[in-house]
């Protein structure tokens, strides 16, 4: 499980903002992701990659898992995990009470 960002969530959209405005002004984006990385003293170009990358798949400009999609995957995965105890407990109850009328019973 990721761990929660120590960024806040305005300060993740607005470096991804001055990411588009400042790629023209740079030879190529791994400079600009360190210029707007050092700028707002982000620790790292790579994790400001990473928030470029997600905004761009969200946006739809670059294939991939949408963060909504993940998320949904993420409740689906969760929910058929429990369905699938619920489902396992059932067997075992069933099979349990199965065999309680298989027994002969002593009748008085």
């Amino acid at each position: 499980m990721a761990r929660p960002s120590s960024y806040p969530l305005e300060l993740r959209k607005r470096a991804v903002r001055l990411v588009a405005e400042v790629r023209g002004d740079h030879p190529n984006e791994s400079a600009a992701l360190r210029a707007v990385a050092q700028k707002l003293a982000i620790g790292s170009a790579e994790t400001l990659r990473n928030w470029v990358k997600r905004e761009e798949i969200n946006s739809g400009q670059r294939p991939g898992t949408t963060s909504e999609e993940s998320a949904a995957m993420k409740t689906l995965r969760k929910e058929n995990a429990e369905l699938r105890r619920a489902d396992d407990i059932l067997k075992v109850a069933a099979s349990f009470f199965a065999a309680e009328l298989d027994r002969p019973h002593a009748r008085s």
